[in-house]
């Protein structure tokens, strides 16, 4: 990369905007292809699980083909006093909407599957993006309301596929305890690898439309119920703000702590975001509040459609050894990253 030099009185002013500087990238689509071209190298991973020390877990379902045990599901998790998260496809929602009306009804989330479950490894951007949001706006027209989770078809990613989706608003969800139902196992290994698994904050990987699924189900939450978990939709797991992610995909709250940043340490960081200094033009005001944000752990204070990537490249900072915390957050190893479902 070319080398930029920055005055002291440039690098006092800038103090630490990288993370709103690629943030404002989000506003438009042709932004969001220039970030993907200019972002750290660090290898992009969606979220696996939750580093928390409350017994909370998230039941996920990938739903994309059938609708043959609806109710079924539905019964079991009112039963278990569950809340779950359904991951849905937009062809889905066009095929069997009265089954989504009634996961939404009846308190569950609706997160995005993608439209047509393609193979999105490798895709372009502006394919992404058209392929997410048709999903997007079949949910929307379910629940009223734009989906804020996204997890990939067949659960396979690469950097560009979670910086694009990241750069749209919503978070890359993954799971660390696989039911490998889609294979079809009997009822009795999908609970024995369920059980095994599950940990406070983890995020368990189901998929309808299938009898040993539906089978498995219920002695599986009474189980873990009885061991004192708590089920909860994912977008009540995860954490909103100051947090990193590891490269197993758990995610940390941040240490809350400032951050001490040296001129050649701060330099070394605009460096890498150079392209996007040239894009974003920002006034004193948006400087200041980067500033604030960035160096305080907290991108709350941003307006809500530029935090999501303002939070990525601040938990980029907060892990890089370009700069580093004054103290260190715990991290978490050990999610499984190697199941992938067909599904």
């Amino acid at each position: 990369m070319k080398a930029i030099t920055f005055t002291k009185k440039q690098i006092k002013r800038f103090a630490c905007i990288a993370g709103f500087a690629v943030a404002a990238a989000v506003v438009a689509i042709t932004l969001i292809v220039t970030s993907v071209g200019t972002r750290a190298a660090k290898r992009q991973v969606p979220i696996y699980s939750v580093d928390c020390k409350d017994k909370k877990i998230a039941v996920t379902f990938d739903v994309a083909w059938e609708n043959s045990n609806t109710d079924e599901l539905l019964s079991i998790l009112k039963d278990n006093d569950a809340k779950a998260t359904f991951f849905v496809t937009g062809d889905f929602c066009r095929r069997h909407r009265e089954d989504v009306k009634k996961f939404f009804d009846a308190g569950h989330e609706i997160g995005n599957h993608s439209d047509e479950h393609p193979k999105l490894v490798g895709a372009n951007v502006n394919d992404i993006i058209a392929d997410t949001r048709a999903c997007s706006n079949e949910i929307k027209m379910v629940t009223g309301s734009d989906p804020t989770l996204y997890r990939a078809p067949s659960g396979e990613y690469d950097d560009n596929l979670i910086t694009t989706i990241n750069g749209m608003g919503m978070q890359v969800i993954q799971w660390d305890v696989d039911s490998v139902d889609w294979k079809k196992p009997s009822a009795a290994d999908i609970k024995k690898k369920i059980l095994k698994g599950t940990k406070p904050g983890s995020i368990l990987l189901f998929h309808n439309d299938l009898e040993n699924t539906t089978e498995a189900l219920p002695e599986i939450l009474e189980n873990l119920s009885s061991q004192g978990y708590e089920f909860v939709t994912v977008s009540e797991l995860i954490l909103k703000d100051n947090f990193t992610i590891d490269e197993n995909g758990v995610q940390t709250p941040s240490a809350e702590s400032t951050l001490k940043i040296s001129d050649e340490q701060l330099e070394a960081v605009l460096a890498q975001y150079s392209a996007e200094f040239g894009i974003a033009e920002l006034s004193d005001e948006q400087l200041e509040l980067a500033v604030t944000a960035v160096k305080s752990g907290d991108v709350s204070a941003l307006p809500k459609e530029l935090r999501s990537l303002a939070q990525e490249v601040l938990t980029y900072i907060n892990s890089t050894e370009v700069l580093a915390p004054t103290t260190s957050s715990g991290t978490q190893s050990g999610a499984n990253t190697s199941s992938e479902p067909l599904k």
